[in-house]
């Protein structure tokens, strides 16, 4: 498969590749270098980050809705570092 390079150093993926990776709009991927080229693989939420929240969280709050999340996206403090 071929991705071409803008001339802003911008790359397109396949939708069904994004969709395979499991990764959307506001997502990460991290790029590391590997033998032979470079590997490139979802930057997932470190959920520990998150945990702190647990007692603030009133008890009538309405349950977490992970789709509309990852629509909004979200800051880069809550990846690993």
């Amino acid at each position: 498969m071929l991705i071409k390079i803008t001339s802003k150093r911008q790359v397109t993926f396949p939708a069904k590749v994004l969709k395979e990776m499991g990764v959307g709009p506001g997502d990460r991927l991290e790029l590391t270098r590997a033998r032979g080229g470079y590997v490139l693989k979802p930057k997932r939420v470190d959920m520990s980050k998150l945990g702190g929240l647990r007692d603030k969280i009133k008890p009538e709050t309405p349950s977490f809705n992970i789709r509309e999340f990852r629509d909004e996206g979200y800051g880069p403090s809550a990846y690993r570092d």
